[in-house]
């Protein structure tokens, strides 16, 4: 068995247990809110980690594209949802191949992306069926009908409905403005549960309105890892997650469809959605020089740059990632920061004498793990020192 010494760096390890505990954890909210778990893929890309989930509980996974559902069904996952609006012929002759061996879905949010899809399906088999879902903005300013835009929403379903090859499925929307962090003198408690409650509540005002125009809105999905924090008012860490049902009876949430808890990272301790020692993700990297400035500080440079970290920012945070001064017990090092990133180079500011040298390794969390994953090919399952598997990348590069 190999040990963390013996790896070429940059090298992106996984710690066994932070993983298995974040699977878990996961799987122990949905279980208790009443709704399936379909975890988004876009974070590890990685079938081995996928069928970890599956083993957990999950039901189904989601990706972001077409190439990735691909990978996913050619390895055996047969309940694949590609939450994503897809556009295209070329993509709907795919989505119908998928579609004869898997149940497969995709979004739509404008009557002209739903009869683009009804003539793509259609031309590519008359006797096709794919279900699709409405896409809703609740806040992010992104892809999606406004939840409040009665109009628009009936209109789009009414057209789904009457197109032939494919069928309306329901709701899905993305709470991403939980990313945006605490407003005023919100604590970043409060902004999280304001930011579950409205990616609720608009997704099943979204619902009330279609049943009231006399369509039944089958699914409904929703899902972040920040806006699962606090989903349905209850604490996802803790004992109570909440529920999938509608106050008052109605559309009820469905599922659920996280996909950055796997692993964490330090955006979510930013946003206090984790604590350190939940991040299971981290850069091995290297010193590959040093010197020393006027002013008594001191600048490393690591061989890692853009092209490993990514330039993300992380919400609360300065610079592009946290080294740990102990990597055991997940200890920031809290007089280093990553000051800058050419493409090969992280640059770091040392406040004082650097505690590292040339040729030492030093382990970072990045700011946005599902980002710095799709830089790798490769992904190395630790326990402690010792290198356990060597996880492939599978879904990487399908960008189409």
């Amino acid at each position: 068995m190999a040990t963390l010494d013996a790896l070429p760096t940059p090298a992106l390890l996984v710690e066994k247990h932070r993983l298995e505990e974040n699977i878990a954890s996961m799987q122990e909210v949905a279980s208790q809110a009443g709704v399936a778990l379909r975890p988004h893929t876009k974070t590890h890309k990685s079938v081995f980690i996928a069928s970890m989930q599956r083993a957990a509980g999950a039901s189904g996974i989601t990706v972001a594209k077409v190439g990735e559902a691909e990978v996913f069904a050619e390895a055996g996952f047969d309940d694949i949802r590609i939450a994503y609006c897809v556009v295209g012929a070329e993509k709907m002759r795919r989505i119908v191949s998928l579609s004869r061996r898997c149940r497969v879905s995709f979004c739509v949010d404008t009557p002209a992306g739903a009869r683009l899809a009804s003539e793509g399906i259609t031309d590519a088999d008359q006797t096709a069926d794919v279900e699709v879902l409405i896409e809703v903005d609740t806040g992010q300013g992104r892809t999606g009908v406004p939840w409040d835009d009665d109009h628009a929403l009936v209109e789009l379903a009414s057209v789904i409905r009457d197109s032939a090859g494919i069928r309306f499925a329901g709701l899905l929307t993305h709470g991403g403005f939980g990313y945006y962090g605490p407003r005023g003198s919100e604590s970043s408690a409060d902004a999280l549960q304001r930011a579950a409650l409205d990616e609720r509540e608009r997704v099943l005002r979204a619902a009330r309105t279609l049943v009231d125009a006399g369509i039944e809105v089958p699914e409904i999905s929703v899902g972040s890892t920040p806006t699962l924090r606090y989903f349905g008012g209850g604490e996802a860490a803790g004992g109570s997650a909440g529920t999938g049902d509608s106050a008052g009876g109605g559309p009820r949430i469905t599922e659920v469809r996280p996909g950055n808890y796997v692993f964490l990272d330090r955006t979510q301790v930013g946003l206090g959605v984790a604590r350190w020692t939940n991040c299971a993700l981290t850069v091995l990297t290297t010193v590959i020089s040093l010197r020393r400035d006027s002013d008594g500080t001191e600048r490393l440079y690591l061989d890692a740059g853009k092209k490993v970290f990514t330039s993300d920012g992380a919400f609360g945070m300065e610079g592009y990632g946290q080294i740990l001064y102990n990597p055991r017990a997940m200890v920031p090092l809290p007089h280093a920061t990553i000051v800058s990133l050419s493409e090969e180079h992280a640059w770091v500011k040392v406040r004082g004498g650097a505690t590292a040298d040339v040729g030492d390794t030093l382990r970072v969390v990045p700011n946005h793990a599902c980002v710095v994953v799709n830089n790798f090919d490769e992904m190395y399952l630790v326990d402690g020192d010792e290198v356990v598997e060597t996880i492939a990348v599978t879904a990487r590069g399908r960008v189409t």
